[in-house]
């Protein structure tokens, strides 16, 4: 299951520590003008190394296109794009070539196929949505020509809820006061689509909050999605989540948004608005008990270089996999 998407299909590929990472798009309509200085931006916010907060390996992740675009315009036929690899420390593994390390993907990863990549997590590295964000770029601009626009931000990091310039400053703080705990964070990240029309969704069982749910549980560390008011409309009366319909202009309206855009499994033309949250970071800067694949008990410290919270990282990987998926039901529907 390396790829996601219907219509406009996204296959991904690649290992942290390997040549490259990369994929290939297929779906995206024809004769469209992609802007690649638009592309490098995406792939900036994302990149490690590039804050003081986050992991200290430096990618410049390039990405070199190698077929379905020319002189910068979509052919129709599949984007094949790759990133190469240039700053790997494999030796900083070589602890983990037989120890699984708690709370990650190397156990399950043997349990599975038998035969696992341990550097740097090999296939479960977050290096890996590098690809995400790049066919994520292009999808966004695609939108945007239609009048979508898909934005997220950090909405919560360490318990501290963020809505001001003040709490993310407390927010990088508890970062670096995590860091020299030798400890790790997890959070939140909310996402909205604007410009989205009424109609996107197949229900019975292909409901947009369920694309949209599948598709940010596939991102590294999620742990829970909610959509509109979410868990909090179990705790409220039904007077206090309906949303009132009325004309504006000509158009069907909402005098609210509890719903977050989606009402029946399909977008209502309202604000679409939905968190992700994300765990811990699993990879602890401390000594743990673990096992090895030869069923010998042990104890385990990893060292290498790695994020103390996703969320940072995370908030144009949950931007790319939400325009994929806005896309994707867009085609879908014939829109």
């Amino acid at each position: 299951m390396n790829t996601f998407g219907n219509i406009f299909r996204f296959t991904g590929f690649g290992e942290s520590h390997g040549e490259a990472v990369g994929g290939i798009i297929d779906g995206m309509p024809a004769g469209f003008r992609i802007d690649f200085d638009a592309i490098d931006a995406e792939m900036e916010r994302r990149r490690p190394g590039s804050s003081p907060l986050v992991t200290t390996r430096k990618e410049p992740d390039k990405i070199r296109f190698l077929s379905g675009i020319r002189d910068g315009i979509t052919l129709g036929t599949p984007i094949a794009f790759m990133i190469e690899n240039t700053n790997v420390r494999s030796s900083d593994y070589d602890i983990l070539e037989h120890a699984f390390r708690p709370n990650h993907a190397d156990y399950t990863y043997f349990a599975k196929y038998g035969i696992r990549d341990h550097r740097g997590g090999g296939r479960a590295s977050a290096r890996e949505t590098a690809g995400r964000v790049a066919a994520g770029a292009i999808a966004k601009q695609y939108l945007a020509s239609r009048g979508i626009t898909v934005t997220a931000r950090p909405a919560s990091i360490g318990g501290i809820e963020i809505r001001s310039e003040r709490d993310m400053e407390r927010a990088e703080e508890a970062i670096r006061e995590a860091r020299a705990r030798r400890d790790t964070l997890g959070g939140t990240v909310e996402c909205i689509v604007s410009g989205a029309p009424a109609g996107l969704g197949e229900p019975v069982f292909g409901k947009l909050q369920a694309m949209l749910a599948s598709a940010m549980m596939s991102i590294n560390a999620a742990k829970g999605f909610e959509y509109g008011d979410g868990f909090a409309s179990a705790a409220s009366e039904g007077s206090e989540q309906t949303d009132e319909f009325y004309i504006d202009n000509g158009h069907v309206r909402t005098r609210t948004n509890h719903s977050g855009g989606i009402q029946g499994g399909i977008s209502n033309g309202e604000d679409i608005r939905f968190r992700v949250a994300f765990k811990p970071i699993a990879t602890l800067p401390r000594p743990l008990d673990t096992v090895t694949d030869t069923m010998e008990e042990t104890t385990v410290e990893v060292g290498g270089r790695h994020d103390i919270c996703v969320v940072p990282r995370a908030v144009p990987v949950v931007e790319a996999m939400a325009a994929m998926t806005i896309l994707d039901a867009l085609l879908l529907a014939r829109l």
